[in-house]
C-alpha cells in the first residue's frame, strides 16, 4: 500500500540574444531577441500514494484527519523569503474496484493548489480487496502528473501501505529510478511492524528513492491536543466564509464544496476543524478559480470580465464600480480575519508544542509525512518559519 506525495516550483528568468549576421546598416533587421521566459514561483509538489485495499480503513482515517496539519506545515516552508505555492497529488492503489488493466491505480486528483478538492477526494475513498503493485503506482505518478522543472521546487511522492513492496510487474527500482532522473524523491510508509515493513522491502524503496523509511499503526486513532484557542479560531472560520463571492459557472458548486469540506473536517474532530480553519489564513489556501476576492488579487481587471449571470443573485444589478467597492470591502474583512487566525494559530502551536514534550510523540501518517518534509526542506535550501 502506498502513499505518495508530491509538490515542485519554478524561478526563472532568461533572456536568449542571436546576433547573426548583425550589421551596422540595417541592425533592426538581423538581430534577434527572444522574448523572456515568465519566472514561475517555487513550488513543493507532494503525491500521496495511498493504499486502499481492504486492510487500510485506518490509513485512510488517518490520512483525513491529518491533512489539513500536513497543509500547515508545508506553509511554514519559505524559499528566497517568500512561501512556494503548494500542489497535492492523490492517487489510490491495490483497490480490487478498480480495472486489472490499470494494475488496480487511479488518479484520485493531479496536482493541484485546490486544497478543497484533495480534501473532497480523500473523502470519498473507501477500500475493498487488495493486489497492491508499488513500482506501478510510482511509475504513474511519475508520467501522469505535472511535476514542476527546476531543482529549487521540492517534489515528493509518498507512498503508504503493506505487504510486499516488489509486487506487480513493474520492477519498484526502475520505476523509483525515473522519479530520480526528474528530481522527485520517494518516500515510503510501512503500516504495521517496522522489522517486518525492512523484510518486505520498504525501507530499500525509500533507500532507493533517497527518501525516508517510516512505520506507523494504522490502525490507531490520531491522538489531538486540545488547545484555549480552537473556538476563537473556529469563530473566525465561520466569519471568514462570509468574505468568499463566487464568480463562474462551477462558482455556487465550489463554495458549497468548501462548507462541506468545512464539514468533513468537523466530523473527524474538533481540532481537525481548527486546522482547516488555521490553512484559510495562508496565501496557500486560495481559490481564484470561483472566488472574486481572490481573482481580483491576481488580476486587477477581472471584475470587467466576469458575466453579470455568473456572479450571485444578490449581486448581479451592480455596476462594475459598486463590485470594485463590495471585493474592496471583503478583501480588507478577510485580511483582517486571517491577521486574528494568524496570530491566534501562533499561540496554538506554541501550546502544542509545549503539551507534545509533555508525552510520546505518536507515530501516525501526518507525524511521519511532516518530519520528512520539514528535514527535506532544510537540505533544499528552504527555511522553517512558524
Amino acid at each position: 500500500m502506498k502513499t505518495s506525495i508530491f509538490i515542485s516550483a519554478l524561478l526563472a528568468t532568461t533572456f536568449s540574444f542571436a546576433n547573426s549576421n548583425y550589421t551596422n546598416s540595417n541592425p533592426r533587421k538581423n538581430t534577434k531577441i527572444e522574448k523572456p521566459i515568465t519566472a514561475e514561483k517555487t513550488k513543493i509538489q507532494v503525491a500521496l500514494l495511498l493504499d486502499t485495499s481492504s486492510s487500510m480503513d485506518g490509513l485512510i482515517d488517518q490520512a483525513k484527519s491529518r491533512l489539513w496539519n500536513i497543509v500547515n506545515t508545508l506553509t511554514t516552508l519559505k524559499y528566497d523569503g517568500k512561501t512556494p505555492d503548494i500542489e497535492i497529488a492523490l492517487y489510490e492503489y491495490g483497490n480490487d474496484g478498480l480495472s486489472k488493466q490499470s494494475n488496480y491505480i487511479r488518479q484520485i486528483a493531479p496536482l493541484s493548489t485546490d486544497l478543497d478538492l484533495i480534501s473532497e477526494k480523500l473523502f470519498s475513498l473507501s477500500t475493498n480487496g487488495g493486489n497492491e503493485y508499488c513500482g506501478a503506482v510510482i511509475q504513474d505518478a511519475t508520467k501522469q502528473l505535472k511535476w514542476a522543472r527546476d531543482n529549487n521546487n521540492m517534489k515528493l511522492i509518498y507512498i503508504a501501505g503493506n505487504e510486499e513492496f516488489n509486487q506487480g510487474g513493474i520492477n519498484y527500482k526502475e520505476a523509483i529510478s525515473n522519479a530520480l532522473k526528474n528530481d522527485i524523491y520517494v518516500n515510503t510508509i510501512y503500516c504495521g511492524d517496522k522489522t517486518q515493513g525492512i523484510n518486505e522491502l520498504w525501507k530499500d524503496g525509500a533507500d532507493y528513492g533517497k527518501g525516508k523509511y517510516f512505520n506507523i499503526d494504522s490502525n490507531q486513532t490520531v491522538r489531538y491536543i486540545v488547545t484555549p484557542y480552537d473556538v476563537e479560531i473556529t469563530k473566525c472560520n465561520v466569519k471568514i466564509n462570509k468574505t468568499y463571492i463566487s464568480y463562474g459557472s462551477k462558482g455556487s458548486e465550489k463554495k458549497m464544496n468548501q462548507e462541506m469540506q468545512d464539514k468533513n473536517a468537523q466530523k473527524v474532530s474538533a481540532s481537525n476543524y481548527t486546522e482547516r480553519a488555521v490553512s484559510k489564513s495562508k496565501a496557500v489556501y486560495k481559490n481564484d478559480s470561483w472566488d472574486l476576492v481572490d481573482k481580483v488579487k491576481d488580476d486587477a481587471t477581472a471584475i470587467s470580465k466576469i458575466k453579470k449571470e455568473e456572479l450571485p443573485v444578490e449581486l448581479r444589478n451592480k455596476s462594475n464600480a459598486e463590485l470594485k467597492v463590495i471585493v474592496a470591502q471583503k478583501t480588507k474583512e478577510r485580511e483582517n480575519i486571517q491577521k486574528e487566525i494568524g496570530e491566534l494559530a501562533k499561540k496554538r502551536q506554541e501550546y502544542i508544542d509545549t503539551e507534545a514534550k509533555k508525552t510520546k510523540k505518536q507515530d501516525d501518517l501526518g507525524n511521519a509525512i511532516n518530519t520528512s518534509i520539514v528535514a527535506f526542506a532544510k537540505v533544499k535550501g528552504y527555511t522553517v518559519e512558524k
